[in-house]
Protein backbone atom coordinates (compact mmCIF):
# COMPACT_ATOMS: atom_id res chain seq x y z
CA UNK A 1 0.00 0.00 0.00
CA UNK A 2 1.31 3.13 -0.70
CA UNK A 3 1.19 6.42 1.06
CA UNK A 4 -0.51 9.47 -0.11
CA UNK A 5 1.06 11.48 -2.57
CA UNK A 6 2.45 15.34 -1.52
CA UNK A 7 -0.23 16.10 -4.14
CA UNK A 8 -2.98 15.07 -2.46
CA UNK A 9 -2.47 17.30 0.60
CA UNK A 10 -0.53 17.04 4.04
CA UNK A 11 -2.55 14.20 6.15
CA UNK A 12 -4.54 15.74 8.34
CA UNK A 13 -3.81 15.01 12.10
CA UNK A 14 -3.87 13.92 14.68
CA UNK A 15 -6.35 10.79 14.61
CA UNK A 16 -7.98 9.24 17.33
CA UNK A 17 -8.66 5.56 17.63
CA UNK A 18 -10.89 4.39 20.31
CA UNK A 19 -10.22 0.78 20.17
CA UNK A 20 -10.01 -1.99 23.32
CA UNK A 21 -8.07 -5.06 21.55
CA UNK A 22 -4.43 -4.58 21.59
CA UNK A 23 -4.52 -6.70 18.41
CA UNK A 24 -6.74 -4.63 16.53
CA UNK A 25 -4.83 -2.00 17.84
CA UNK A 26 -1.38 -3.00 16.40
CA UNK A 27 -3.49 -3.63 12.82
CA UNK A 28 -4.72 -0.20 12.76
CA UNK A 29 -1.33 1.32 13.55
CA UNK A 30 0.29 -0.54 10.52
CA UNK A 31 -2.86 0.29 8.82
CA UNK A 32 -2.32 4.01 9.25
CA UNK A 33 1.38 4.01 8.93
CA UNK A 34 1.07 2.58 5.44
CA UNK A 35 -0.90 5.85 4.75
CA UNK A 36 1.78 7.52 6.30
CA UNK A 37 0.76 8.50 9.48
CA UNK A 38 3.79 8.22 12.18
CA UNK A 39 3.33 7.07 15.51
CA UNK A 40 2.68 10.80 16.93
CA UNK A 41 0.19 11.65 14.73
CA UNK A 42 -1.69 8.76 16.28
CA UNK A 43 -3.61 8.75 19.40
CA UNK A 44 -5.13 5.44 20.89
CA UNK A 45 -8.13 4.79 23.48
CA UNK A 46 -9.59 1.63 25.11
CA UNK A 47 -12.45 2.78 26.35
CA UNK A 48 -15.52 5.49 25.33
CA UNK A 49 -14.49 7.56 28.76
CA UNK A 50 -10.88 7.78 27.87
CA UNK A 51 -11.36 8.94 24.32
CA UNK A 52 -14.07 11.30 25.80
CA UNK A 53 -11.37 12.60 28.25
CA UNK A 54 -8.77 12.85 25.49
CA UNK A 55 -11.36 14.92 23.02
CA UNK A 56 -11.87 17.34 25.86
CA UNK A 57 -8.13 17.69 25.80
CA UNK A 58 -7.75 18.66 22.43
CA UNK A 59 -9.77 18.04 18.87
CA UNK A 60 -8.54 15.67 16.30
CA UNK A 61 -9.09 15.73 12.73
CA UNK A 62 -10.75 11.94 12.58
CA UNK A 63 -12.01 9.89 14.95
CA UNK A 64 -11.57 6.16 14.37
CA UNK A 65 -14.26 4.03 16.35
CA UNK A 66 -15.41 0.09 17.68
CA UNK A 67 -18.51 -0.43 18.00
CA UNK A 68 -18.36 -2.70 21.15
CA UNK A 69 -16.52 -1.59 24.01
CA UNK A 70 -15.82 -2.41 27.46
CA UNK A 71 -17.82 0.56 28.96
CA UNK A 72 -20.69 1.20 26.78
CA UNK A 73 -22.01 1.35 22.98
CA UNK A 74 -19.65 3.22 20.42
CA UNK A 75 -22.43 4.36 19.31
CA UNK A 76 -23.26 6.12 21.99
CA UNK A 77 -19.70 8.45 21.59
CA UNK A 78 -20.52 8.58 18.28
CA UNK A 79 -23.95 10.55 18.70
CA UNK A 80 -22.08 12.96 21.44
CA UNK A 81 -19.14 13.23 19.00
CA UNK A 82 -21.57 14.33 16.35
CA UNK A 83 -23.41 16.40 18.07
CA UNK A 84 -20.91 18.17 19.46
CA UNK A 85 -18.89 19.04 16.13
CA UNK A 86 -21.22 17.70 13.28
CA UNK A 87 -18.05 18.05 10.47
CA UNK A 88 -15.89 15.52 12.60
CA UNK A 89 -15.54 12.54 10.43
CA UNK A 90 -16.07 9.43 12.34
CA UNK A 91 -15.69 6.38 10.97
CA UNK A 92 -16.79 2.70 12.67
CA UNK A 93 -13.93 -0.29 12.16
CA UNK A 94 -15.75 -3.20 13.73
CA UNK A 95 -17.37 -6.56 13.67
CA UNK A 96 -21.09 -5.95 14.67
CA UNK A 97 -22.82 -6.44 11.33
CA UNK A 98 -26.69 -6.09 12.85
CA UNK A 99 -28.65 -4.03 10.47
CA UNK A 100 -29.98 -2.29 14.03
CA UNK A 101 -25.80 -1.41 15.17
CA UNK A 102 -25.39 -0.35 11.26
CA UNK A 103 -28.67 2.20 10.90
CA UNK A 104 -27.88 3.10 14.73
CA UNK A 105 -24.11 4.19 13.81
CA UNK A 106 -24.91 5.73 10.40
CA UNK A 107 -27.87 7.84 11.91
CA UNK A 108 -26.08 8.33 15.01
CA UNK A 109 -23.56 10.65 12.42
CA UNK A 110 -20.78 8.25 11.53
CA UNK A 111 -18.86 8.87 8.15
CA UNK A 112 -18.69 5.28 6.92
CA UNK A 113 -18.99 1.66 8.44
CA UNK A 114 -16.20 -0.87 7.64
CA UNK A 115 -15.82 -4.34 8.85
CA UNK A 116 -12.84 -6.04 10.82
CA UNK A 117 -12.80 -8.72 8.48
CA UNK A 118 -11.42 -6.46 5.52
CA UNK A 119 -8.53 -6.98 4.28
CA UNK A 120 -5.56 -4.28 5.48
CA UNK A 121 -5.81 -2.60 1.97
CA UNK A 122 -9.30 -2.29 2.23
CA UNK A 123 -9.32 -0.88 5.07
CA UNK A 124 -6.51 1.08 4.17
CA UNK A 125 -8.84 2.34 1.47
CA UNK A 126 -12.11 3.12 3.20
CA UNK A 127 -9.88 5.40 5.40
CA UNK A 128 -8.12 7.22 2.66
CA UNK A 129 -11.95 8.03 1.11
CA UNK A 130 -13.03 8.70 5.09
CA UNK A 131 -9.65 11.30 4.61
CA UNK A 132 -10.62 13.21 1.83
CA UNK A 133 -14.28 14.09 2.83
CA UNK A 134 -15.95 10.66 1.44
CA UNK A 135 -18.33 7.78 3.25
CA UNK A 136 -17.19 4.49 2.57
CA UNK A 137 -19.41 1.89 3.35
CA UNK A 138 -18.38 -1.83 3.48
CA UNK A 139 -19.92 -3.76 1.12
CA UNK A 140 -21.89 -6.08 3.05
CA UNK A 141 -23.35 -3.62 5.10
CA UNK A 142 -24.63 -1.46 2.06
CA UNK A 143 -26.00 -4.56 1.09
CA UNK A 144 -27.45 -4.81 4.11
CA UNK A 145 -28.97 -1.67 4.05
CA UNK A 146 -30.51 -2.25 0.99
CA UNK A 147 -32.52 -5.28 2.54
CA UNK A 148 -33.26 -3.24 5.10
CA UNK A 149 -34.79 -0.25 2.67
CA UNK A 150 -36.23 -2.49 0.23
CA UNK A 151 -37.78 -4.21 3.31
CA UNK A 152 -39.63 -1.17 4.84
CA UNK A 153 -40.11 0.58 1.02
CA UNK A 154 -41.92 -2.53 -0.97
CA UNK A 155 -42.29 -1.67 -4.86
CA UNK A 156 -46.11 -0.46 -4.78
CA UNK A 157 -47.90 -3.19 -6.72
CA UNK A 158 -48.51 -2.95 -10.71
CA UNK A 159 -52.09 -1.68 -11.59
CA UNK A 160 -54.11 -5.01 -12.33
CA UNK A 161 -53.46 -6.04 -16.28
CA UNK A 162 -56.89 -5.57 -18.04
CA UNK A 163 -58.37 -8.94 -20.02
CA UNK A 164 -57.15 -7.93 -23.31
CA UNK A 165 -53.45 -8.19 -21.62
CA UNK A 166 -52.33 -4.65 -21.82
CA UNK A 167 -52.14 -2.19 -19.08
CA UNK A 168 -54.00 0.86 -20.40
CA UNK A 169 -52.30 3.40 -17.86
CA UNK A 170 -49.17 1.99 -19.73
CA UNK A 171 -49.65 2.87 -23.30
CA UNK A 172 -52.35 4.13 -25.30
CA UNK A 173 -54.44 2.47 -27.68
CA UNK A 174 -52.50 3.42 -30.24
CA UNK A 175 -48.99 2.31 -28.66
CA UNK A 176 -50.99 -0.80 -27.75
CA UNK A 177 -52.35 -1.61 -31.47
CA UNK A 178 -48.43 -1.08 -33.03
CA UNK A 179 -47.24 -2.95 -30.11
CA UNK A 180 -49.26 -5.85 -31.20
CA UNK A 181 -48.18 -5.37 -34.98
CA UNK A 182 -44.69 -5.28 -33.80
CA UNK A 183 -44.59 -8.33 -31.93
CA UNK A 184 -45.66 -9.89 -35.21
CA UNK A 185 -42.87 -9.04 -36.98
CA UNK A 186 -44.40 -5.98 -39.34
CA UNK A 187 -41.99 -3.07 -40.39
CA UNK A 188 -42.97 0.27 -39.74
CA UNK A 189 -43.73 1.15 -43.18
CA UNK A 190 -46.02 -2.31 -43.40
CA UNK A 191 -47.48 -0.59 -39.76
CA UNK A 192 -48.22 2.64 -41.03
CA UNK A 193 -49.55 1.26 -44.30
CA UNK A 194 -52.16 -1.00 -42.66
CA UNK A 195 -52.97 1.97 -39.76
CA UNK A 196 -53.12 4.73 -42.79
CA UNK A 197 -50.42 6.46 -40.77
CA UNK A 198 -47.20 7.95 -41.77
CA UNK A 199 -43.90 6.24 -41.24
CA UNK A 200 -42.61 9.05 -38.55
CA UNK A 201 -45.71 8.46 -36.77
CA UNK A 202 -45.42 4.55 -36.33
CA UNK A 203 -41.85 5.80 -35.43
CA UNK A 204 -42.89 7.72 -33.17
CA UNK A 205 -45.43 5.52 -31.54
CA UNK A 206 -42.48 2.86 -31.10
CA UNK A 207 -39.87 5.70 -29.18
CA UNK A 208 -42.82 6.23 -26.83
CA UNK A 209 -43.45 2.55 -26.36
CA UNK A 210 -39.37 1.97 -25.89
CA UNK A 211 -39.78 4.53 -23.24
CA UNK A 212 -42.21 3.28 -21.42
CA UNK A 213 -41.25 0.03 -21.12
CA UNK A 214 -37.39 1.29 -20.61
CA UNK A 215 -36.19 -0.74 -23.40
CA UNK A 216 -34.14 -0.12 -26.11
CA UNK A 217 -34.93 -2.44 -29.19
CA UNK A 218 -37.78 -3.70 -30.53
CA UNK A 219 -37.10 -7.41 -29.60
CA UNK A 220 -36.96 -6.15 -25.90
CA UNK A 221 -40.02 -4.36 -26.37
CA UNK A 222 -41.72 -7.43 -27.31
CA UNK A 223 -40.18 -9.21 -24.79
CA UNK A 224 -40.37 -6.88 -21.61
CA UNK A 225 -44.47 -6.74 -23.17
CA UNK A 226 -45.04 -10.45 -22.72
CA UNK A 227 -42.96 -10.68 -19.44
CA UNK A 228 -45.18 -8.19 -17.79
CA UNK A 229 -48.21 -8.96 -19.26
CA UNK A 230 -49.05 -6.08 -21.78
CA UNK A 231 -49.31 -9.18 -24.68
CA UNK A 232 -51.14 -12.98 -25.18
Amino acid sequence: MSALSPEESILPSPLLVVEDEPLAQVRLRGVLGSLGYSTDALVFADSIARGEALLRESPFAMVLVDVGLPDGNGVDLIRRLHARDPALPILVISTWNTERVIVDALQAGATGYVLKEREDDEIAISIRSALRGGAPIDPFVAKRILELITQKEPAPALPPVPEHGVRSDLLSARETEILLFVSRGLTNREIASLLSLSRFTVECHIRNVYKKLAVNSRTQAVFEARVLGFLE
